[in-house]
């Protein structure tokens, strides 16, 4: 029993060392952030749907809504601008999966 228990704790210690470590290769970056329909022109889903643009590339956001970060369709909603934002995550499957998402304010003129 005292060898299961011992199996059992370092496969969790290993799982839990897993995770730890692809957090961290996971960097933060500030990207750009509004509805990839109305702003990006993206074109698979219809409807309104946050999505990030990486280096010239658009992704539709996976742990995060359109409508977790205020009115989309107000006058500085992700439909109707394009802001900055600070992620953590990464793409997959041509989706970014979000594990942080913070908008940054807007900048001053």
């Amino acid at each position: 029993m005292k060898k299961l228990a011992t199996v059992v704790f370092l496969i969790l210690l290993n799982v839990t060392f897993a995770q730890e470590k692809n957090k961290k290769e996971q960097k933060t970056q500030i990207v750009e952030a509004s509805c990839g329909q109305c702003q990006f022109g993206m074109k698979s889903k219809k409807g309104c749907d946050l999505a990030v643009r990486i280096d010239g590339k658009s992704y539709f956001v996976e742990g995060s809504s359109i409508d977790e970060h205020g009115d989309a369709h107000g006058h500085d909603g992700f439909c109707e601008a394009i802001r900055q934002a600070e992620v953590v995550g990464e793409v997959k499957e041509n989706v970014f999966v979000v594990s942080s998402f913070k908008l940054l304010p807007k900048k001053k003129k």
